[in-house]
């Protein structure tokens, strides 16, 4: 596959991408942790990004030879990166578009065309050196967008239509011009194949989840609550969309299963499987990352932190029947800017700088403490304190002690501003909370013990 063309490195902060993405450091880093990385590589899907840093080249990349500047004259073998320590450090912001391709019918699993097909899941991954951060853009498969030659469509036709290349220039074009630097590509049967190899992954299901279609031989049967998901199981909870929310429920329970593969890829019993895990790995995997960039990233990943890992979903709207026959997602074009430019420094488009006050911001409060009246309690105290626009809505079914603000678009101003007048809770920046909301407030436990209940 070739490169991502120059042409989508259009207006952006970051430097175009013929620039060096990464450098080789003069001291080797600490006795590299592979599980810390792992558990952000691998839950994001970037699956190419896992092979590179445990040493082993995918059979189908291409390289980069001008993003990587190592500081020895003599190539180090993997032995020794992995033994010495990665010597290579991001040097600027780099952003990476990663999808997971929806199954081609009639096309065999290790045939190159299995990665024709269309995105069924597409992620912006920006890893920032500047503030040690990862930012994950979700943008959902239904979102409107006009390719040349086609009209308006789907987002997630462009894969299908033009690969990579097709792919990457429509999400710049409709993220501000944004920069794609690199793209990584992997087939849906790797996620669950490996959720298996990984004994699976601990989920909250919010309710009973039914539903069948013979056309796309999908099956989907799971009970509610905290459960111990399989593959199939773990592809079921992340393609059902019977929730009335369709195409963005999808993108929340990815966002969920996103943080419980990472969770699980930290326990200790993963070790012994990471070798079959690898070899897994390079069957469903297409990317332009060179093996350098990805030490590059695997030694970024080391050093994360969990509160600089945010990921939040493209700002926008259901269409109407009235507007248009197909189902899309209408983005938000001025919380798309606020998006942009607070999780990927592109600047705004739109002539208003100006966002909403934060006393406007929509609230959502949803109890889960157990305790019948904390819901409305906490939307009284919020209105109290001039916050406008607060409702409460159903019950979220898992009880849990702290109170979780949830950064449904992207306002880490506004949740920040909440945990201050709140005095407690954990901010969550994914967007898991009421799609109506700016911010999700999840009571907990730990409310009653402040207000002395």
């Amino acid at each position: 596959m070739s490169p991502v063309p120059a042409s989508v490195a259009a207006a952006t902060p970051a430097q175009p991408s013929s620039q060096q993405l990464a450098r080789a450091s003069s001291q080797p880093s600490s006795k590299p942790n592979p599980l810390r990385w792992l558990s952000w590589g691998t839950a994001l899907a970037t699956t190419g990004l896992i092979s590179g840093t445990l040493g082993v080249a995918l059979s189908w990349l291409t390289p980069l030879p001008s993003a990587i500047a190592p500081n020895t004259d003599q190539q180090l073998s993997l032995s020794d990166l992995w033994s010495k320590g990665f010597r290579y450090n991001i040097t600027r912001p780099v952003n990476i578009l990663v999808m997971g391709i929806d199954r081609v019918p009639d096309v065999p699993a290790d045939s190159p065309e299995v990665l024709n097909g269309r995105s069924d899941t597409m992620l912006l991954v920006q890893v920032d050196p500047a503030d040690n951060s990862i930012n994950v853009l979700s943008i959902p498969r239904d979102t409107q967008v006009e390719i040349p030659g086609v009209g308006l469509t789907k987002i997630n036709h462009a894969n299908m239509l033009g690969g990579d290349s097709l792919a990457a220039r429509v999400v710049s074009r409709n993220l501000n011009g944004v920069t794609i630097d690199r793209y990584v590509r992997v087939s849906t049967e790797a996620f669950s194949e490996l959720i298996d190899l990984l004994g699976g992954v601990e989920v909250f299901v919010p309710q009973q989840m039914s539903y069948t279609d013979e056309t796309q031989k999908l099956y989907i049967d799971l009970e509610q609550g905290w459960q111990t998901l399989n593959g199939d199981q773990a592809e079921q909870f992340a393609r059902f969309r019977s929730d009335g929310n369709g195409d963005i429920g999808r993108v929340q329970r990815q966002q969920q299963l996103i943080r419980a593969l990472r969770d699980r890829i930290t326990s200790p019993a993963v070790i012994p499987k990471l070798p079959e895990a690898i070899q897994l790995i390079q069957k469903y995997v297409d990317t332009n990352l060179s093996l350098e960039e990805m030490l590059a990233l695997a030694n970024f990943g080391i050093a994360l932190e969990q509160d600089h890992f945010r990921m939040v979903m493209l700002p926008g709207r259901f269409s109407t029947p009235d507007e248009f026959v197909a189902s899309y997602w209408i983005t938000d074009t001025d919380a798309v800017d606020q998006v942009m430019q607070e999780y990927f420094r592109v600047p705004s488009v739109t002539r208003s700088q100006e966002h909403r006050a934060l006393n406007n911001l929509h609230i959502a409060v949803q109890n889960a403490s157990g305790e019948p009246r904390l819901g409305s309690q906490v939307a009284d105290y919020l209105q109290d304190q001039g916050f406008d626009n607060v409702y409460v809505i159903q019950d979220w079914p898992d009880h849990q002690f702290q109170t979780d603000i949830i950064v449904q678009r992207g306002n880490m101003r506004g949740a920040a501003l909440l945990e201050n007048v709140l005095g407690l809770g954990r901010v969550v920046s994914a967007s898991t909370g009421d799609l109506q909301s700016d911010l999700t407030i999840r009571v907990g436990e730990d409310w009653a013990d402040r207000v002395g209940g």
